[in-house]
This record gives C-alpha cells, sequence and structure tokens, in this order.
C-alpha cells in the first residue's frame, strides 16, 4: 500500500520517496505538442501547483524521473531548458507597491543565483531582462510557469480600491512575455479565476484557454474510474474498520462525499486534496472546505441571498464564466471558479454553448449550507448546530409550533445592520437549514400557473411552502402587526391553492401540508399551515 502524498506539491519527493502518484504526463506531453502559451483555472487545492512542478521537471531533462509513466515511453526527447517559475501565493501585496517589491525581490534572487547583471529594480524590466540573459546564458529558449497568478488580487477582493491596483501592477507585469517570444519555449500560466476575457492579458491575447476544453477537463484532479485502481488497497483497509463496516458501499460513500467535479459535464474527477485527507484521517469530514472559504464569496451572498437559492441547478453561459472583475463581482462565475459549482451538463443549443452547474457533492453541499446558517445569523457554527436539529426534532415529531420558536431565535440572531428587508433573505437560511439535514427540498418550483417558494418531502409528509414578507416599523403597534400578519398569511395560502401548487403531490401516498410563513422582520414571524383532505386549519403563531 503506497504513501499518500497529503499537502505534497513536489513531483521529485514524490517519486523518489515512492508516494502514490496518478500519471498525468500524457496531459503534458499534449501540452507541448498543441501550442506554446497556456492557461489554466481550476479551484483551490486541485493539483495545480503539482502539475506545474511536474512540467518543471520534465525541462529539467531527467528523463529516469519519469520511468514507468506516459512520457518516459513517448517520443519526447527530455531536452533540458531553463525554468522559470513564480509562485504568487509567496508574493507580499499589502498594497501595490509591496507587490512591486516583492516581485522584484523574488525574480532579483534568482538573478543572483544564476550570476547575472541586472541592475534594474521595476518588475517588469527585471523580469523582461532575465528572460533574455537565460537564453543568452543557457543558449536554450526558456520555460516560464506562473502558479496562483491571481493571489494578488484575490486576497483583496473586500477592498476594491487595492485589488485593482494590484491588478493593474500584474497587467504590465504579464504582459511582457508577448514580446518574449522568441526567447520563450513554453508558458503555462495557472490560477483560480479567469481574467482571460478581461484586461488583465490584453497584452498577452495568445494564451490558449484550457480550462473547459475537452481534451484537458481531467488535467487535475483523479479521475472517478481511478479510484478503484489507485486506492483499492486503501479502500480494503478502511473497510475492515469497525466505523466504515456499516456502509453498504464504502466506494459510493467516497464519490458522495467527493466526487461531482466536471468541467464538460461528462467526465467527472475527485477532489484530490479531499480524497487523500479522507485516507489519512479515516474519516468523512469537510476537508476542502475547511482548508479556507473565501469571505468574499459570503459576503456576496449577503447582499444577493436570492442568487444562493438559484444553486441547485443553474443555467449560465461560456461567456459569463469568463467574467471577473474586482469592481463588479458576479456570484455565479464566483462560484464556479472557486469550486462551489461544478458543471453538470453542458448544452449545445447553438452558439454560444451554455453549462448548467450544480453543487458538486456532499462535502461542499453541506459546509457551504452550514457557512451560510452561521454566517448569514453571525452566530456561529454552534449555534447553527443547535437550530436545525431542533427543526429536525420539531418535523420527526409534528412539533411546528417547537419549529416555529427555533426560527424564531435563528432569525432573531440576524444584525439588524445586514438589511434583511427581502423574503429571499429568509428564505435562503430556511433552505440552507433544511439541506443540512438532508431533506428533499427543492426552491422556486415551477408549474403550470407560476412559481412556488419551495417544496419539502419527509418519508410521510409534502410541505408546499411560500414566503410572504411585509415592511412593518419598529414602532408599529401590535393591533396594525396582527393586520400585517393576517394579509400576508392569507396571501400566500391565497396563492397556493388559486394556483393549485398542491396538484402535483396528491398521488404520492403522502400527507400534503400548505404552509405558509409570513415575516414582519427578524423574529417577528408566524405561519399558518393547512393539510389537503381536511377541514382542520392549523395557524400557529
Amino acid at each position: 500500500m503506497k504513501k499518500l502524498p497529503l499537502g505534497i506539491q513536489n513531483f521529485r519527493e514524490i517519486i523518489q520517496r515512492k508516494y502514490l502518484y496518478i500519471d498525468k504526463t500524457q496531459y503534458i506531453y499534449n501540452l507541448f505538442h498543441d501550442a506554446k502559451y497556456y492557461f489554466l483555472s481550476r479551484p483551490r487545492r486541485f493539483g495545480k501547483s503539482l502539475l506545474i512542478d511536474t512540467i518543471s521537471e520534465v525541462f529539467s531533462g531527467d528523463k529516469d524521473l519519469f520511468r514507468g509513466l506516459f512520457i518516459y515511453d513517448s517520443d519526447y526527447a527530455f531536452e533540458k531548458h531553463p525554468v522559470l517559475r513564480l509562485d504568487m501565493s509567496n508574493i507580499s501585496s499589502e498594497t501595490s507597491q509591496i507587490l512591486k517589491d516583492s516581485l522584484a525581490v523574488a525574480l532579483r534572487k534568482r538573478v543572483k543565483g544564476e550570476e547575472l547583471d541586472i541592475d534594474s529594480e521595476i518588475p517588469s524590466d527585471i523580469f523582461k531582462n532575465l528572460i533574455e540573459s537565460l537564453y543568452e546564458k543557457y543558449k536554450k529558449r526558456v520555460v516560464v510557469l506562473i502558479d496562483e497568478y491571481d493571489k494578488p488580487i484575490l486576497d483583496h477582493l473586500a477592498n476594491t480600491e487595492q485589488a485593482e491596483a494590484n491588478r493593474r501592477v500584474l497587467r504590465g507585469f504579464y504582459g511582457i512575455l508577448k514580446s518574449m517570444d522568441p526567447y520563450l519555449e513554453f508558458v503555462f500560466i495557472s490560477g483560480v479565476t479567469k481574467f482571460t476575457k478581461t484586461s488583465l492579458f490584453s497584452e498577452l491575447n495568445n494564451l490558449l484557454d484550457i480550462t473547459l476544453t475537452q481534451k484537458y477537463v481531467n488535467i487535475c484532479g483523479i479521475v472517478t474510474d481511478d479510484l478503484n485502481k489507485y486506492f483499492c488497497d486503501h479502500m480494503a483497509h478502511l473497510s475492515s474498520l469497525d466505523d466504515f463496516r456499516r456502509f453498504e458501499s464504502l466506494h459510493d460513500e467516497i464519490l458522495a462525499w467527493y466526487d461531482g467535479y466536471s468541467w464538460d459535464g461528462k467526465s467527472r474527477v475527485i477532489n484530490p486534496f479531499s480524497l487523500l485527507s479522507f485516507f489519512v484521517q479515516e474519516r468523512f469530514a469537510s476537508f476542502w472546505y475547511a482548508s479556507g472559504t473565501p469571505a468574499f464569496l459570503i459576503n456576496l451572498l449577503k447582499k444577493r441571498p436570492e442568487s444562493f437559492l438559484a444553486l441547485k441547478s443553474l443555467e449560465i453561459r461560456e461567456r459569463v464564466l469568463d467574467t471577473f472583475d474586482p469592481a463588479r463581482m458576479e456570484i455565479e462565475p464566483m462560484l464556479f471558479q472557486t469550486g462551489y459549482l461544478t458543471v453538470k451538463e453542458t448544452r449545445f443549443r447553438g452558439a454560444p454553448i451554455s453549462y448548467l452547474l450544480t453543487i458538486p457533492n456532499r462535502e461542499v453541499e453541506e459546509a457551504l449550507y452550514m457557512n451560510i446558517i452561521a454566517e448569514f445569523t453571525e452566530k456561529g457554527d454552534t449555534f447553527a448546530e443547535t437550530a436545525y436539529w431542533r427543526i429536525h426534532e420539531s418535523l420527526e415529531t409534528g412539533d411546528l409550533q417547537s419549529m416555529l420558536d427555533t426560527l424564531k431565535a435563528l432569525f432573531a440572531s440576524i444584525p439588524y445592520q445586514l438589511h434583511i428587508d427581502r423574503e429571499a433573505y429568509y428564505h435562503s437560511i430556511f433552505y440552507a437549514v433544511m439541506s443540512v439535514l438532508g431533506f428533499d427540498m427543492d426552491v422556486e418550483v415551477s408549474t403550470s400557473k407560476g412559481r412556488l417558494d419551495a417544496v419539502l418531502e419527509t418519508d410521510d409528509k409534502v410541505y408546499v411552502m411560500e414566503f410572504k414578507y411585509k415592511d412593518c416599523k419598529p414602532d408599529v403597534k401590535e393591533q396594525e402587526q396582527r393586520i400585517l400578519f393576517e394579509a400576508a398569511l392569507t396571501e400566500g395560502m391565497t396563492q397556493i391553492n388559486d394556483r393549485g401548487y398542491c396538484e402535483k403531490y396528491k398521488g404520492k401516498g403522502k400527507m400534503v401540508v400548505q404552509t405558509v410563513f409570513a415575516f414582519l422582520g427578524r423574529d417577528n414571524i408566524e405561519m399558518r399551515t393547512e393539510t389537503i383532505g381536511s377541514s382542520d386549519r392549523h395557524k400557529v403563531n
């Protein structure tokens, strides 16, 4: 049973110390034959750095290092070239000047190591002169590999002005590569976000973006079919442990947790960091999500809670997926590029192509929903855990009054400054709670006469739900509040009945419960339910 290279991004170390390596060298071989300048976008912790390090080692000329791998037996000549590699995650970027200084320091370190004579302190000039000097010194064209190219921008998305200032620095820095073409053998740039259609790479417009290219969709990650091929011994070991014997199929449970990523809607890959963490720690958990959640994503969802409700099935055109502008961020492409959404299906309806996106797996779904609950209410994970388990018990016992009390406590924790005077905010939190509990809940469900807010199914019940919000000032008297509540509850129930929202669920053999939630703000909530086929109406305040 081979050792697992968790956290190791050095190809030479993996091979020489006999760690498990999943062969990606056929993709690298293809890269060398297809083009010269490449760009690849993939989520964090998805194998980009190891891919770049492997490319670097190919250009070291050490063919024996690749013995047993595809490229070793190919016709590739393993010609040695000078490699200039930049890992932008190691570059400081608190201000644009610090970014320039840090780039200069990193480049001058290489200048000193090569004993070259370059006097400039301007990063783009050093970069340019370093490429020319390496070419002249080794009489070979230079390979440029840039990892995490967008890190100096992503780190400052909460500060649009700083993100934009860093973008301008990087635009000039990366832009010199186009003029260096006679000196360059190969260029590969990778990161999380896609700036290829925006001004960051406007000067370097000869990059081939392989992010969604069919030939390279599996260049990073572990292909689903390789789970048994590479990890059969590890799965056999875990299957012998008491904690894992309860699973009917450990293979299927692993896929449910960590599989599901796709960039073409056909082939699927497993998150490598999550899978290796699972085997090393011998437990199911949200490893990738816990390794760092960008705060700017949660802040975007707070501003647009209605977008969270659309994540289960979101169709988007390819040109929108390429959009990234720090001054005008769109939540949908950001969620895709950062790994919270993936391609479920590619739809060819003429030009342009569109993609049906979905949350990739249980790891991302459960952790994302829990984070939504905790961050939207600003009460933290412990409070969120307690709230959703109380709701679970309420639905199991049919104690809707208890459920309403828990919802009031949950919504009361939402800070006033979040400006939550929208149905979508309450709807989003409720959806997150129910989804984490494992209920089969659909939102924004289309019917022949309209779109109902939500449907939640248990083993023996179907809850057809409407959410209504009424603007109510804090100093409004109780009698006026009662009038607003009555209007909202009646409006919701009338809408359900008049539009026949329950009709499609009557033949399921389950009790159908019409439920209306009325919000006047924070903990000021009432609920009315009506069971189909019964004259009883249960009003819960």
